[in-house]
Protein backbone atom coordinates (compact mmCIF):
# COMPACT_ATOMS: atom_id res chain seq x y z
CA UNK A 1 0.00 0.00 0.00
CA UNK A 2 1.19 3.39 -0.33
CA UNK A 3 1.17 6.34 2.07
CA UNK A 4 1.21 9.47 0.30
CA UNK A 5 2.70 11.82 3.58
CA UNK A 6 5.85 9.42 3.20
CA UNK A 7 6.27 7.32 0.07
CA UNK A 8 8.39 4.59 0.29
CA UNK A 9 10.56 5.23 -2.70
CA UNK A 10 11.88 8.03 -0.61
CA UNK A 11 12.39 6.45 2.21
CA UNK A 12 15.03 4.21 0.71
CA UNK A 13 16.91 6.46 -1.36
CA UNK A 14 17.42 8.39 2.02
CA UNK A 15 18.57 5.21 2.97
CA UNK A 16 21.75 4.89 0.72
CA UNK A 17 23.24 8.42 2.69
CA UNK A 18 22.56 6.82 6.17
CA UNK A 19 24.16 3.20 4.93
CA UNK A 20 27.30 5.64 3.63
CA UNK A 21 27.42 7.45 6.85
CA UNK A 22 27.55 4.14 8.75
CA UNK A 23 30.38 2.76 7.10
CA UNK A 24 33.53 3.19 9.55
CA UNK A 25 36.69 4.56 7.76
CA UNK A 26 38.96 1.31 9.26
CA UNK A 27 37.48 -1.52 11.74
CA UNK A 28 39.93 -1.61 15.24
CA UNK A 29 39.65 -3.66 17.99
CA UNK A 30 38.94 0.02 19.98
CA UNK A 31 36.16 1.20 18.11
CA UNK A 32 34.83 -2.60 18.43
CA UNK A 33 35.27 -2.46 21.98
CA UNK A 34 33.07 0.78 22.32
CA UNK A 35 31.00 0.13 20.33
CA UNK A 36 30.08 -3.19 22.40
CA UNK A 37 30.34 -1.41 25.77
CA UNK A 38 28.06 1.32 23.98
CA UNK A 39 25.46 -1.33 23.48
CA UNK A 40 26.10 -3.24 26.77
CA UNK A 41 25.32 -0.40 29.10
CA UNK A 42 22.42 0.58 26.53
CA UNK A 43 20.49 -2.44 26.98
CA UNK A 44 21.34 -3.39 30.42
CA UNK A 45 18.09 -1.94 31.54
CA UNK A 46 16.06 -4.21 29.55
CA UNK A 47 15.97 -7.93 30.28
CA UNK A 48 15.00 -8.83 27.05
CA UNK A 49 17.49 -6.65 25.08
CA UNK A 50 20.20 -7.29 27.31
CA UNK A 51 20.04 -11.41 26.71
CA UNK A 52 19.80 -10.65 23.20
CA UNK A 53 23.11 -8.83 22.87
CA UNK A 54 24.43 -10.78 25.51
CA UNK A 55 24.24 -13.82 23.27
CA UNK A 56 25.19 -12.51 20.25
CA UNK A 57 28.51 -10.80 22.54
CA UNK A 58 26.74 -7.35 21.76
CA UNK A 59 27.41 -7.54 17.96
CA UNK A 60 25.29 -5.17 16.27
CA UNK A 61 21.96 -6.15 14.00
CA UNK A 62 20.96 -2.74 12.44
CA UNK A 63 24.15 0.06 12.45
CA UNK A 64 26.55 -2.00 10.61
CA UNK A 65 27.87 -2.22 6.96
CA UNK A 66 26.81 -5.96 5.96
CA UNK A 67 23.99 -6.43 3.40
CA UNK A 68 22.08 -8.23 6.36
CA UNK A 69 22.23 -4.90 8.81
CA UNK A 70 21.20 -2.82 5.79
CA UNK A 71 18.47 -4.74 4.47
CA UNK A 72 17.26 -4.71 8.08
CA UNK A 73 17.55 -1.07 8.16
CA UNK A 74 15.82 -0.54 5.12
CA UNK A 75 12.70 -3.15 5.86
CA UNK A 76 12.39 -1.23 9.36
CA UNK A 77 12.30 2.34 7.87
CA UNK A 78 9.85 1.07 5.58
CA UNK A 79 7.86 0.01 8.19
CA UNK A 80 7.70 2.75 10.09
CA UNK A 81 7.02 5.06 7.44
CA UNK A 82 3.76 2.90 7.03
CA UNK A 83 3.05 2.78 11.04
CA UNK A 84 0.30 5.33 10.86
CA UNK A 85 -1.84 3.08 8.20
CA UNK A 86 -2.59 0.57 11.26
CA UNK A 87 -3.83 3.47 13.05
CA UNK A 88 -0.32 3.73 14.78
CA UNK A 89 1.20 6.71 16.53
CA UNK A 90 3.22 7.88 13.18
CA UNK A 91 5.28 10.39 15.10
CA UNK A 92 6.59 7.69 17.75
CA UNK A 93 8.24 5.86 14.23
CA UNK A 94 9.52 8.99 12.11
CA UNK A 95 11.98 7.43 10.03
CA UNK A 96 13.11 10.79 8.43
CA UNK A 97 13.82 11.54 12.66
CA UNK A 98 15.57 8.29 13.44
CA UNK A 99 17.47 8.37 9.90
CA UNK A 100 18.83 12.07 11.23
CA UNK A 101 19.92 10.03 14.46
CA UNK A 102 21.59 7.55 12.32
CA UNK A 103 23.49 10.30 10.09
CA UNK A 104 24.35 12.22 13.18
CA UNK A 105 25.82 9.00 15.10
CA UNK A 106 29.60 9.38 14.12
CA UNK A 107 31.61 7.67 17.40
CA UNK A 108 31.18 4.11 17.85
CA UNK A 109 29.85 4.90 21.13
CA UNK A 110 26.95 6.66 19.56
CA UNK A 111 26.51 4.05 17.13
CA UNK A 112 26.06 1.93 19.81
CA UNK A 113 23.10 3.74 21.48
CA UNK A 114 21.41 3.86 18.21
CA UNK A 115 21.91 0.27 17.79
CA UNK A 116 20.03 0.09 20.92
CA UNK A 117 17.49 2.37 20.54
CA UNK A 118 16.44 0.82 16.77
CA UNK A 119 15.98 -2.29 18.95
CA UNK A 120 13.58 -0.44 21.17
CA UNK A 121 11.62 0.94 18.78
CA UNK A 122 11.12 -2.12 17.14
CA UNK A 123 10.41 -3.57 20.11
CA UNK A 124 7.45 -1.15 20.75
CA UNK A 125 6.77 -1.76 16.92
CA UNK A 126 5.94 -5.19 16.80
CA UNK A 127 4.39 -5.21 19.95
CA UNK A 128 2.02 -2.36 19.59
CA UNK A 129 0.76 -3.99 15.67
CA UNK A 130 0.85 -7.04 16.91
CA UNK A 131 -1.48 -6.60 20.41
CA UNK A 132 -2.28 -3.35 20.89
CA UNK A 133 -1.17 -0.35 22.06
CA UNK A 134 -2.80 -0.30 25.54
CA UNK A 135 -3.37 -2.53 28.45
CA UNK A 136 -7.59 -2.54 27.97
CA UNK A 137 -8.37 -3.63 31.47
CA UNK A 138 -6.13 -0.02 32.15
CA UNK A 139 -8.04 1.84 30.44
CA UNK A 140 -11.72 0.32 30.86
CA UNK A 141 -12.34 -2.52 33.87
CA UNK A 142 -15.07 -4.77 32.16
CA UNK A 143 -12.37 -5.42 29.58
CA UNK A 144 -11.26 -8.56 31.15
CA UNK A 145 -9.09 -9.83 27.80
CA UNK A 146 -6.37 -11.70 28.28
CA UNK A 147 -4.33 -9.76 25.37
CA UNK A 148 -1.70 -12.98 23.47
CA UNK A 149 1.47 -10.79 24.48
CA UNK A 150 4.14 -12.15 22.64
CA UNK A 151 7.80 -12.59 23.77
CA UNK A 152 10.24 -9.70 23.56
CA UNK A 153 13.01 -11.44 22.95
CA UNK A 154 11.21 -13.59 20.44
CA UNK A 155 10.37 -10.93 18.45
CA UNK A 156 14.54 -9.69 17.93
CA UNK A 157 15.20 -13.95 17.59
CA UNK A 158 12.71 -13.95 14.94
CA UNK A 159 13.78 -11.10 13.32
CA UNK A 160 16.85 -12.36 12.95
CA UNK A 161 16.25 -15.42 12.12
CA UNK A 162 14.27 -14.24 8.59
CA UNK A 163 13.55 -11.99 5.81
CA UNK A 164 13.50 -8.87 7.63
CA UNK A 165 10.30 -7.32 5.09
CA UNK A 166 8.85 -10.54 5.34
CA UNK A 167 8.65 -10.57 9.17
CA UNK A 168 7.70 -7.12 9.53
CA UNK A 169 5.22 -7.80 7.56
CA UNK A 170 4.10 -10.82 9.16
CA UNK A 171 3.13 -8.68 12.42
CA UNK A 172 0.20 -7.21 11.80
CA UNK A 173 -3.21 -9.58 12.87
CA UNK A 174 -3.91 -11.78 9.74
CA UNK A 175 -7.74 -12.09 10.51
CA UNK A 176 -9.82 -11.15 7.44
CA UNK A 177 -11.75 -8.36 9.85
CA UNK A 178 -8.53 -6.78 10.59
CA UNK A 179 -7.55 -6.64 6.75
CA UNK A 180 -10.95 -5.05 6.18
CA UNK A 181 -10.90 -2.58 8.56
CA UNK A 182 -7.63 -1.72 7.08
CA UNK A 183 -9.13 -1.12 3.74
CA UNK A 184 -12.12 0.76 4.94
CA UNK A 185 -9.59 2.98 7.13
CA UNK A 186 -7.59 3.92 4.64
CA UNK A 187 -10.98 4.77 2.12
CA UNK A 188 -12.35 7.00 5.14
CA UNK A 189 -8.77 8.96 4.86
CA UNK A 190 -8.89 9.81 1.58
CA UNK A 191 -12.71 10.89 2.22
CA UNK A 192 -11.72 13.22 5.18
CA UNK A 193 -8.96 14.71 2.43
CA UNK A 194 -11.89 15.58 -0.02
CA UNK A 195 -14.04 16.88 2.63
CA UNK A 196 -15.97 14.24 3.45
CA UNK A 197 -19.63 13.20 3.35
CA UNK A 198 -20.29 17.10 2.59
CA UNK A 199 -23.26 19.25 4.82
CA UNK A 200 -24.70 17.84 7.78
CA UNK A 201 -28.84 17.63 8.00
CA UNK A 202 -30.50 19.75 9.57
CA UNK A 203 -34.14 19.53 10.77
CA UNK A 204 -35.72 17.39 13.83
CA UNK A 205 -36.40 14.55 11.36
CA UNK A 206 -37.27 13.76 7.64
CA UNK A 207 -40.40 11.29 6.77
CA UNK A 208 -41.48 10.07 3.06
CA UNK A 209 -43.18 12.38 0.87
CA UNK A 210 -40.62 15.31 2.15
CA UNK A 211 -39.13 17.80 -0.06
CA UNK A 212 -37.03 20.82 0.64
CA UNK A 213 -33.48 21.42 0.98
CA UNK A 214 -33.11 18.82 4.02
CA UNK A 215 -34.03 16.28 1.32
CA UNK A 216 -31.76 17.25 -0.87
CA UNK A 217 -28.67 17.67 1.99
CA UNK A 218 -29.75 14.06 3.31
CA UNK A 219 -29.87 12.61 -0.42
CA UNK A 220 -26.29 14.33 -1.07
CA UNK A 221 -24.95 12.58 1.82
CA UNK A 222 -26.18 9.50 1.63
CA UNK A 223 -25.01 9.46 -2.16
CA UNK A 224 -21.63 10.42 -0.67
CA UNK A 225 -21.58 7.55 1.94
CA UNK A 226 -22.40 4.69 -1.17
CA UNK A 227 -25.97 3.86 0.04
CA UNK A 228 -27.60 5.21 -3.37
CA UNK A 229 -25.99 6.21 -6.64
CA UNK A 230 -26.60 9.58 -7.77
CA UNK A 231 -30.05 11.30 -8.10
CA UNK A 232 -31.41 14.59 -9.18
CA UNK A 233 -34.84 13.76 -6.66
CA UNK A 234 -35.67 16.71 -4.22
CA UNK A 235 -38.08 14.83 -2.50
CA UNK A 236 -38.53 11.78 -0.36
CA UNK A 237 -39.37 9.14 -2.32
CA UNK A 238 -39.20 5.37 -2.20
CA UNK A 239 -34.87 5.46 -3.53
CA UNK A 240 -34.43 7.72 -1.08
CA UNK A 241 -36.52 5.55 1.17
CA UNK A 242 -34.93 2.49 0.37
CA UNK A 243 -31.53 4.30 0.99
CA UNK A 244 -32.47 5.42 4.02
CA UNK A 245 -33.18 1.89 5.26
CA UNK A 246 -29.57 0.56 4.07
CA UNK A 247 -28.44 2.77 5.71
CA UNK A 248 -30.00 1.88 8.73
CA UNK A 249 -29.22 -1.77 8.85
CA UNK A 250 -25.79 -0.62 8.30
CA UNK A 251 -26.29 1.43 11.50
CA UNK A 252 -27.98 -1.41 13.78
CA UNK A 253 -30.91 1.19 13.59
CA UNK A 254 -34.85 0.31 12.90
CA UNK A 255 -35.20 -0.24 9.05
CA UNK A 256 -38.21 2.16 8.70
CA UNK A 257 -36.55 4.06 5.90
CA UNK A 258 -37.66 7.13 8.37
CA UNK A 259 -34.97 9.75 8.87
CA UNK A 260 -35.97 10.71 11.99
CA UNK A 261 -33.98 12.16 14.84
CA UNK A 262 -32.22 8.90 15.59
CA UNK A 263 -31.24 8.52 12.30
CA UNK A 264 -30.45 11.83 11.40
CA UNK A 265 -28.00 11.60 14.28
CA UNK A 266 -26.16 8.82 12.71
CA UNK A 267 -26.32 10.33 9.30
CA UNK A 268 -24.65 13.17 10.57
CA UNK A 269 -21.79 11.88 12.11
CA UNK A 270 -18.30 13.26 10.86
CA UNK A 271 -16.02 11.23 9.59
CA UNK A 272 -13.02 11.49 11.40
CA UNK A 273 -15.79 10.19 14.37
CA UNK A 274 -16.13 6.91 12.08
CA UNK A 275 -12.28 7.02 11.53
CA UNK A 276 -11.69 7.08 15.03
CA UNK A 277 -14.00 4.27 15.61
CA UNK A 278 -12.48 1.84 12.92
CA UNK A 279 -9.06 2.59 14.59
CA UNK A 280 -10.53 1.62 17.92
CA UNK A 281 -11.38 -1.48 16.20
CA UNK A 282 -8.27 -2.04 14.80
CA UNK A 283 -6.99 -1.87 18.44
CA UNK A 284 -8.89 -3.96 19.43
CA UNK A 285 -8.43 -6.86 16.72
CA UNK A 286 -5.09 -6.54 18.21
CA UNK A 287 -5.93 -8.17 21.28
CA UNK A 288 -7.70 -10.91 20.21
CA UNK A 289 -4.62 -11.81 17.72
CA UNK A 290 -5.00 -15.58 18.33
CA UNK A 291 -7.07 -18.04 16.77
CA UNK A 292 -10.71 -17.56 17.62
CA UNK A 293 -11.80 -21.18 16.43
CA UNK A 294 -12.81 -22.68 12.86
CA UNK A 295 -16.69 -23.07 14.62
CA UNK A 296 -17.26 -20.33 17.29
CA UNK A 297 -19.38 -18.10 18.92
CA UNK A 298 -19.58 -14.46 18.57
CA UNK A 299 -20.87 -11.80 20.93
CA UNK A 300 -20.90 -8.15 19.74
CA UNK A 301 -22.02 -6.27 22.87
CA UNK A 302 -23.21 -2.84 20.94
CA UNK A 303 -24.83 -5.29 18.19
CA UNK A 304 -27.06 -6.70 20.74
CA UNK A 305 -26.80 -10.83 18.90
CA UNK A 306 -25.14 -13.95 19.24
CA UNK A 307 -24.06 -15.49 16.48
CA UNK A 308 -22.35 -18.82 15.20
CA UNK A 309 -19.55 -18.77 13.01
CA UNK A 310 -18.18 -21.41 10.76
CA UNK A 311 -14.87 -20.47 9.04
CA UNK A 312 -15.48 -16.68 9.75
CA UNK A 313 -19.46 -16.75 8.17
CA UNK A 314 -22.03 -16.46 10.31
CA UNK A 315 -24.00 -19.56 10.28
CA UNK A 316 -26.78 -18.72 12.85
CA UNK A 317 -27.60 -15.63 14.72
CA UNK A 318 -30.46 -13.96 17.29
CA UNK A 319 -30.88 -11.00 18.71
CA UNK A 320 -29.61 -10.54 22.34
CA UNK A 321 -30.07 -8.65 25.19
CA UNK A 322 -26.73 -7.45 27.39
CA UNK A 323 -25.82 -6.35 30.74
CA UNK A 324 -27.71 -2.19 31.63
CA UNK A 325 -25.57 0.66 31.70
CA UNK A 326 -25.23 1.00 35.08
CA UNK A 327 -22.20 0.68 36.50
CA UNK A 328 -22.08 -2.46 38.02
CA UNK A 329 -24.69 -4.13 35.35
CA UNK A 330 -21.98 -3.89 32.20
CA UNK A 331 -22.03 -6.96 30.70
CA UNK A 332 -17.80 -7.62 30.10
CA UNK A 333 -15.53 -8.18 27.72
CA UNK A 334 -13.61 -11.51 27.66
CA UNK A 335 -13.17 -15.44 26.13
CA UNK A 336 -13.59 -18.63 27.03
CA UNK A 337 -14.97 -22.17 25.82
CA UNK A 338 -18.89 -23.30 26.15
CA UNK A 339 -18.65 -26.71 27.52
CA UNK A 340 -22.38 -27.65 28.00
CA UNK A 341 -25.97 -26.42 27.94
CA UNK A 342 -28.45 -27.19 30.80
CA UNK A 343 -32.06 -27.80 29.89
CA UNK A 344 -34.70 -27.33 32.27
CA UNK A 345 -32.55 -24.55 34.38
CA UNK A 346 -32.84 -23.89 38.04
CA UNK A 347 -31.56 -20.36 38.49
CA UNK A 348 -29.09 -19.77 41.48
CA UNK A 349 -29.61 -16.08 42.30
CA UNK A 350 -26.04 -14.12 42.10
CA UNK A 351 -25.24 -13.02 46.02
CA UNK A 352 -25.28 -9.77 44.59
CA UNK A 353 -28.53 -9.77 43.41
CA UNK A 354 -29.38 -11.31 47.09
CA UNK A 355 -28.00 -8.72 48.56
CA UNK A 356 -28.87 -5.54 47.04
CA UNK A 357 -32.02 -6.94 45.38
CA UNK A 358 -34.24 -9.18 47.41
CA UNK A 359 -32.75 -8.68 50.84
CA UNK A 360 -34.04 -5.06 51.04
CA UNK A 361 -37.64 -6.79 49.80
CA UNK A 362 -37.53 -9.53 51.80
CA UNK A 363 -36.84 -7.01 54.66
CA UNK A 364 -40.52 -5.21 54.37
CA UNK A 365 -42.41 -8.20 53.52
CA UNK A 366 -41.08 -11.50 54.18
CA UNK A 367 -43.45 -13.59 51.27
CA UNK A 368 -41.66 -11.00 48.93
CA UNK A 369 -40.23 -12.77 45.53
CA UNK A 370 -42.05 -15.99 46.90
CA UNK A 371 -41.35 -17.64 43.79
CA UNK A 372 -37.69 -17.86 44.80
CA UNK A 373 -36.59 -20.67 46.97
CA UNK A 374 -34.46 -19.39 50.24
CA UNK A 375 -32.13 -22.06 50.55
CA UNK A 376 -29.27 -22.81 53.67
CA UNK A 377 -25.52 -24.19 53.19
CA UNK A 378 -26.73 -27.52 52.91
CA UNK A 379 -29.31 -26.76 50.04
CA UNK A 380 -32.59 -27.56 51.93
CA UNK A 381 -35.18 -25.06 51.66
CA UNK A 382 -35.94 -22.26 54.50
CA UNK A 383 -38.99 -21.60 55.71
CA UNK A 384 -39.73 -17.77 55.38
CA UNK A 385 -42.08 -17.56 58.39
CA UNK A 386 -39.07 -18.59 60.70
CA UNK A 387 -36.82 -15.74 59.76
CA UNK A 388 -36.10 -12.64 60.81
CA UNK A 389 -35.02 -10.85 57.83
CA UNK A 390 -34.50 -7.21 59.67
CA UNK A 391 -31.34 -8.92 61.71
CA UNK A 392 -29.23 -9.08 58.59
CA UNK A 393 -27.40 -6.99 56.34
CA UNK A 394 -25.13 -8.04 53.19
CA UNK A 395 -22.38 -8.90 55.00
CA UNK A 396 -24.32 -11.24 57.44
CA UNK A 397 -27.23 -12.73 55.48
CA UNK A 398 -26.42 -16.84 55.59
CA UNK A 399 -28.98 -17.80 52.78
CA UNK A 400 -28.75 -18.56 49.19
CA UNK A 401 -31.97 -18.13 47.00
CA UNK A 402 -33.10 -20.33 43.72
CA UNK A 403 -35.57 -20.16 41.42
CA UNK A 404 -36.46 -23.87 40.25
CA UNK A 405 -36.93 -24.81 36.72
CA UNK A 406 -40.04 -23.58 34.74
CA UNK A 407 -41.42 -21.63 31.83
CA UNK A 408 -41.49 -18.25 34.03
CA UNK A 409 -37.95 -19.06 35.78
CA UNK A 410 -35.58 -15.86 34.77
CA UNK A 411 -32.96 -18.30 33.07
CA UNK A 412 -36.07 -19.61 30.75
CA UNK A 413 -35.69 -22.78 29.23
CA UNK A 414 -31.98 -23.42 28.60
CA UNK A 415 -28.45 -21.75 29.46
CA UNK A 416 -25.17 -22.32 27.66
CA UNK A 417 -22.54 -22.56 29.97
CA UNK A 418 -19.04 -21.29 29.58
CA UNK A 419 -17.16 -21.59 32.92
CA UNK A 420 -15.98 -18.45 34.36
CA UNK A 421 -15.31 -16.22 36.79
CA UNK A 422 -17.85 -13.54 36.57
CA UNK A 423 -20.87 -16.29 36.44
CA UNK A 424 -21.59 -14.54 32.78
CA UNK A 425 -23.40 -17.10 30.38
CA UNK A 426 -26.24 -17.01 27.57
CA UNK A 427 -29.79 -17.63 28.45
CA UNK A 428 -33.22 -18.34 27.80
CA UNK A 429 -35.79 -15.23 29.13
CA UNK A 430 -39.50 -14.91 29.97
CA UNK A 431 -39.24 -11.51 29.52
CA UNK A 432 -39.24 -11.71 25.26
CA UNK A 433 -40.72 -7.92 24.57
CA UNK A 434 -37.53 -6.91 25.20
CA UNK A 435 -35.91 -7.82 22.03
CA UNK A 436 -38.56 -5.49 20.21
CA UNK A 437 -36.38 -2.49 21.64
CA UNK A 438 -33.51 -1.11 18.80
CA UNK A 439 -30.99 -1.04 22.26
CA UNK A 440 -31.22 -4.14 24.23
CA UNK A 441 -29.39 -3.12 27.47
CA UNK A 442 -31.71 -4.31 30.28
CA UNK A 443 -29.93 -7.81 32.15
CA UNK A 444 -27.78 -7.64 34.97
CA UNK A 445 -24.97 -8.77 32.89
CA UNK A 446 -25.38 -12.13 31.25
CA UNK A 447 -26.89 -12.62 27.95
CA UNK A 448 -29.81 -13.31 26.82
CA UNK A 449 -30.91 -14.58 23.15
CA UNK A 450 -34.46 -14.18 21.48
CA UNK A 451 -34.33 -17.80 20.40
CA UNK A 452 -32.53 -19.76 22.27
CA UNK A 453 -33.88 -23.09 21.28
CA UNK A 454 -32.57 -22.79 17.30
CA UNK A 455 -29.67 -21.53 19.01
CA UNK A 456 -29.12 -25.21 20.56
CA UNK A 457 -30.43 -26.66 17.63
CA UNK A 458 -27.07 -24.92 15.49
CA UNK A 459 -24.58 -26.25 18.16
CA UNK A 460 -26.29 -29.72 18.65
CA UNK A 461 -26.37 -30.29 14.83
CA UNK A 462 -22.93 -31.34 14.98
CA UNK A 463 -23.11 -34.16 17.01
CA UNK A 464 -26.79 -35.18 16.98
CA UNK A 465 -28.84 -36.83 14.32
CA UNK A 466 -32.28 -34.74 15.12
CA UNK A 467 -31.18 -32.21 17.51
CA UNK A 468 -34.30 -30.33 17.89
CA UNK A 469 -36.17 -33.79 18.87
CA UNK A 470 -33.57 -34.26 21.01
CA UNK A 471 -33.71 -30.72 22.91
CA UNK A 472 -37.18 -31.53 23.08
CA UNK A 473 -37.22 -34.83 24.73
CA UNK A 474 -35.20 -33.51 27.77
CA UNK A 475 -37.34 -30.55 27.81
CA UNK A 476 -40.12 -32.57 28.16
CA UNK A 477 -38.72 -34.02 31.40
CA UNK A 478 -39.05 -30.83 32.85
CA UNK A 479 -36.33 -32.25 35.08
CA UNK A 480 -32.59 -30.15 35.24
CA UNK A 481 -30.13 -31.74 32.14
CA UNK A 482 -26.91 -30.96 31.41
CA UNK A 483 -26.55 -32.08 27.61
CA UNK A 484 -22.01 -31.89 27.10
CA UNK A 485 -20.98 -30.45 23.60
CA UNK A 486 -18.44 -33.04 22.33
CA UNK A 487 -16.83 -30.16 20.60
CA UNK A 488 -16.11 -27.45 22.81
CA UNK A 489 -16.86 -24.15 21.35
CA UNK A 490 -15.09 -21.05 21.93
CA UNK A 491 -17.50 -18.19 22.79
CA UNK A 492 -15.97 -14.48 22.55
CA UNK A 493 -17.85 -11.36 24.56
CA UNK A 494 -16.39 -8.58 22.23
CA UNK A 495 -17.34 -5.05 21.84
CA UNK A 496 -17.19 -3.40 18.30
CA UNK A 497 -18.60 -0.04 17.85
CA UNK A 498 -17.46 -0.42 14.37
CA UNK A 499 -17.47 -3.86 12.10
CA UNK A 500 -17.36 -5.49 8.45
CA UNK A 501 -19.41 -8.13 7.32
CA UNK A 502 -17.23 -10.66 4.83
CA UNK A 503 -18.61 -8.74 2.20
CA UNK A 504 -16.42 -5.67 3.34
CA UNK A 505 -19.67 -3.45 3.97
CA UNK A 506 -18.72 -0.90 7.32
CA UNK A 507 -20.75 -1.05 9.62
CA UNK A 508 -21.23 1.23 12.93
CA UNK A 509 -23.00 1.01 16.26
CA UNK A 510 -23.30 3.21 18.89
CA UNK A 511 -21.37 3.38 22.05
CA UNK A 512 -23.71 2.37 24.27
CA UNK A 513 -21.10 1.45 27.71
CA UNK A 514 -18.54 5.23 26.51
CA UNK A 515 -16.22 2.16 26.18
CA UNK A 516 -14.82 2.93 22.91
CA UNK A 517 -14.38 6.68 23.51
CA UNK A 518 -12.24 6.13 26.62
CA UNK A 519 -10.26 4.17 24.61
CA UNK A 520 -10.22 6.56 21.77
CA UNK A 521 -8.92 9.13 24.14
CA UNK A 522 -6.06 7.07 25.73
CA UNK A 523 -5.00 6.25 21.90
CA UNK A 524 -4.85 9.68 21.28
CA UNK A 525 -2.81 9.88 24.89
CA UNK A 526 -0.53 7.47 22.91
CA UNK A 527 -0.19 9.69 19.74
CA UNK A 528 -2.75 8.14 17.84
CA UNK A 529 -4.40 10.30 15.39
CA UNK A 530 -7.18 11.32 12.83
CA UNK A 531 -5.16 11.78 9.76
CA UNK A 532 -6.28 12.42 5.85
CA UNK A 533 -4.61 11.32 2.55
CA UNK A 534 -4.70 12.45 -0.72
CA UNK A 535 -4.58 10.35 -3.87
Amino acid sequence: MTTLNYPIFRALALLTAVFVMLMPPQTADAQTTAFRQAVAEGAARDEALAEFYRARDFDGIWTGISSRDRARRNALLAAFANAGDHGLPATQYDPESLMARLQAANTPAEKGAMEVEMSRLFLSYARSLQTGILTPRNVVAEIRREVPLRSRLGYLQGLEQSSPAAYLSSLAPSSPEYARLLREKLRLERLLAVGGWGPSVSGGGLEPGASGSNVIALRDRLVAMGYMERSATQTYDATLQAAVQRFQTAHGLSADGVAGAGTLREVNVPVANRLQQVIVAMERERWMNRPRGQRHVWVNLTDFTAAIMDNDSVTYQTRSVIGATDSDRQSPEFSDVMEYMVINPSWYVPRSIIVNEYLPALQRNRNAVSHIEITDSRGRVVNRSNVNFSQFNERTFPYSMRQPPSRGNALGLVKFIFPNQYNIYLHDTPAKSLFGREVRAFSHGCIRLNDPFDFAYALLAVQETDPEEYFQSQLRTGREARVNLDDPVPVHLVYRTAFTHTTGQLNFRRDVYNRDSRIWNALAGEGVAVRSIGG
